[in-house]
Order: C-alpha cells, then sequence, then structure tokens
C-alpha cells in the first residue's frame, strides 16, 4: 500500500502478529568522536530507548564524515539489521554531508520541502536572526523521505522505509536527537513493526567481587529460563547483576523475572543494595535520608570531591546533603576540620585516627546526622606517610558513634579513588539502616 504524504512516499506493510526480534545498528558520523574529541553520548542513550521498546541493538558503529565510508556503513548496517539510524552531518556547512550522500545512497534527489522551510523562518523571526540561502538549503530532503520536524533546531530528521527495512537520519546534537527520537522515531517504530516485549531488572550488590559472586549464584544461573539472560555490570566496589527477558507478552515476562528475582535475593541477601537502574546506592541512601529527615556532609583527602559528586548527581540532594570540605592538605584538616595537630603527628594523614577526626570535625561544623571522612595515599607517590600506595582509611560518624575502616584498593589512582568513593557509600547506607 502506497501513501503520499505533501511529495514524500511512505510505504507501509501489514505485519504479521507473529512477533519478530527486530534489530538495529546506530552509526554515528564525525571526526570529532574518532579523534577523541567529544564522546559518543548519543549512542547509549538511543540505545537505551530502543531496548525500552523491544529493539535490540545489534551494533554501534562510528564512522568518518566521508561519502564513501557513510555509503559502506549504510550498505553493511542494512544487510544486518532491520532498522538503521544514523546521527550527525545534518549541518548546514560544507562538510555536513549525511544528507547527500544519503540521496545518492536511495539513488534519490533533493527538493525543497516548504514546510521545514516556513519552520525555519520562524525559528529565525523569533530570535531577530538573518534567513540566509544556507538556511534556507536544510528544508532540502530526499524526495522519498519522511522529513521529521525538529523543533529543537533547523536541519530536519529524515524517514526511509525500503524493502521493510527503516533508515532514519537525525542530527547530531544531542537534544535535538533525543526530541526527534521521542517525538518522531521510535512513536513510528511502534506503528511500523510488530515489536516483541523487553523487561530488565536489575540488583545492585556491594562489597563482593564479581568471581565470587558468580560462584555463589552458579547454580541458579545455570537453571535460568531459556527466554531470561543474567548479565554481570562490575565496577568499582560493586556489580550489577541485570536480568533480561524478550517474549511476545509483558506479563510471561515479569512473572518470569519476578520468580528468579526472589531465588537471587534469598542467595545474597545481606550484600545488596538496591534494585532497578536508577536504584543505585547514591539513590537509596538520598532515599533513606529522606525518610528519616536526616542529613549529610563529608570531608574528603584523597577521593578529592568525588563523593561529594556523587552524592550531588541525585536530583533533590539538597534535602539531605548540607556540604563538604575537600581537605586534601595537613593544613586544612587542622584548620577546617580541628583534627589536632598531635593526631597528625603521632599517626600521620593516612591513619584511623586522622579519618575519624576528620568525620568528627565535618559533621560537628555543618551540624548533620552522618558524616563521611577519607584519607589515604590514591598514588603514584606516597607523600609524608609510611603507608603503601592504594590504603584508604574511610571513616563514618552517626548520630551515636564514630568509627574507621582501614582498605587496600591497589592501583592506579583511578581505581582508588573509584574503589574508596563506593565503599563509603556501602559503609554509610549499612549504618544508616542499622539506625
Amino acid at each position: 500500500m502506497l501513501i503520499f504524504v505533501k511529495g514524500c512516499v511512505l510505504i507501509t506493510t501489514f505485519i504479521a502478529n507473529i512477533v519478530k526480534e527486530m534489530q538495529a545498528e546506530i552509526i554515528t558520523i564525525g571526526d570529532e568522536i574518532l579523534i577523541g574529541q567529544i564522546l559518543d553520548s548519543n549512542s547509549k542513550w538511543m540505545a537505551e530507548e530502543l531496548n525500552k521498546i523491544g529493539i535490540s541493538v545489534y551494533q554501534i558503529t562510528s564512522i568518518q564524515d566521508d561519502r564513501q565510508h557513510i555509503l559502506k556503513a549504510v550498505k553493511e548496517a542494512q544487510s544486518n539489521v532491520d532498522i538503521v539510524i544514523i546521527t550527525g552531518g545534518l549541518g548546514p556547512t560544507k562538510d555536513d554531508i549525511t544528507k547527500l550522500t544519503l540521496a545518492e545512497y536511495f539513488n534519490d534527489t533533493l527538493v525543497l520541502n516548504a514546510e521545514i522551510v516556513l519552520h525555519i523562518e520562524q525559528m529565525f523571526a523569533k530570535i531577530n536572526y538573518p534567513f540566509t540561502q544556507v538556511n534556507k538549503d536544510q528544508a532540502l530532503v530526499p524526495s522519498t523521505c519522511i522529513p521529521l520536524k525538529n523543533d529543537f533546531g533547523t536541519a530536519p530528521g529524515m524517514w526511509f522505509f525500503q524493502n521493510n527495512k527503516v533508515v532514519v537520519s537525525l542530527p547530531g546534537v544531542p537534544f535535538e536527537m533525543k526530541g526527534l527520537m521521542l517525538q518522531s522515531v521510535l512513536p513510528k517504530l511502534q506503528a511500523t513493526f510488530n515489536l516483541p516485549f523487553i523487561l530488565h531488572k536489575t540488583i545492585l550488590t556491594y562489597g563482593m567481587g564479581e568471581s565470587m559472586l558468580a560462584e555463589k549464584i552458579e547454580d541458579w544461573e545455570i537453571h535460568l529460563p531459556s527466554f531470561i539472560r543474567l548479565a554481570y555490570l562490575p565496577s568499582f566496589g560493586s556489580v550489577r547483576l541485570r536480568l533480561s527477558a524478550k517474549g511476545a507478552t509483558m506479563e510471561m515476562l515479569s512473572e518470569g523475572i519476578s520468580k528468579e528475582m526472589e531465588k537471587l535475593v534469598k542467595l545474597i541477601p545481606d550484600i545488596i543494595g538496591g534494585f532497578e537502574e536508577n536504584e543505585t546506592i547514591e539513590v537509596a541512601i538520598g532515599k533513606l535520608l529522606t525518610e528519616k529527615k536526616q542529613t549529610l556532609s563529608v570531608a574528603e583527602s584523597c577521593t578529592g570531591g568525588n563523593i561529594a559528586k556523587i552524592i550531588t548527581s541525585v536530583p533533590g540532594a539538597s534535602n539531605y546533603f548540607v556540604g563538604g570540605i575537600i581537605a586534601y592538605s595537613k593544613i586544612i584538616k587542622i584548620k577546617e576540620l580541628n583534627v589536632a595537630e598531635k593526631i597528625i603527628a603521632k599517626n600521620t594523614v593516612v591513619s584511623a585516627q586522622t579519618a575519624e577526626a576528620m568525620a568528627k570535625g565535618i559533621q560537628q561544623k555543618y551540624k548533620t546526622d552522618y558524616a563521611i571522612a577519607t584519607t589515604g595515599n590514591a598514588g603514584p607517590t606516597t607523600d609524608d606517610t609510611d603507608k603503601t600506595v592504594g590504603t584508604v582509611f574511610i571513616a563514618i560518624a552517626t548520630p551515636t558513634i564514630v568509627f574507621s575502616e582501614e582498605f587496600f584498593f591497589g592501583k592506579p589512582r583511578e581505581k582508588v579513588i573509584g574503589r574508596a568513593s563506593n565503599k563509603a557509600l556501602e559503609l554509610l547506607r549499612k549504618e544508616i539502616l542499622k539506625n
């Protein structure tokens, strides 16, 4: 069946009720990605959103702003997957060649779309900006595409449908890409294909390494139903266990994953820190402190503000996080946190005594219910202490006690900082739950 929509042809097909697994490839275009000038955050976000509607990402590819490279990448992607989504190369400058290359790929010509012209004119009029021929040319699109109106910029998206396969081209600017994906692309994909359901559930674990954890739950993992898969996602001091299920009905997936989650919780109850993708340990701590109407402060030496950064990444953290001090030097520990000089002289700055004094100092200074303090050798040198690189003392001050623990996190520096930050949050969470 052919439907003509304002000069563009949309080819639709009747799809059987049989649910087929749909796969997509994401292609990001831009030399700036390949030389490391920017991070490709677009692909991560797009993969998450596609997964939510039942589309699996088969491959993510980053390529140059090069005609031949684009033609080759799109051809290869179409041979592998049902859906190809491209970002980048749709700007007004001469180095943005994606539109011209796609017109060549589909053996098509560019035509001026009156609606897009009007949209760009209106955008420029609002900000009193001159409308030039270069801007008008952004309304040129291949004649057989469906142009996707970009409410957040001037470059339209483009939707092609050929041989029951979709190719979509979107701007590379993240907020423009996201707007087009949410408003146009995702709904059109759901309307075009009969998609399966995909369900993910994640358990966050702390305090046990990946290999030891795998050994502990090995028998349970072996007996998982065929439609459920387990993935281990380790990071500094924690391991996320993600259960993924795919099938024709959400009811079946939800019931199956719930049963397996119950079994898993019984196997590792003492190391579970939270559930779901957004239930990180910092989110869990925030919920606990909010419920109890309690507050938190931090005094960081070797972690250099990383703990405060993690805590404040949670929306609403101002409800419970008062603030912190990066007490990197000895003099700041003494002047700002009231750590006695004799404690440092006797035990050095990397010690249990110094860590506990720091925790008490920040707790009293900011009048909070809880406090975290860190001091250690992140490396590569040991400075004026007798402790080896990787040694960290973490202290927790609660409404009733102050205590500390010594850890060895090895090398390199980034690993020490990351693991120390996560361990500090883990210790804090346990104390809040106790009280």
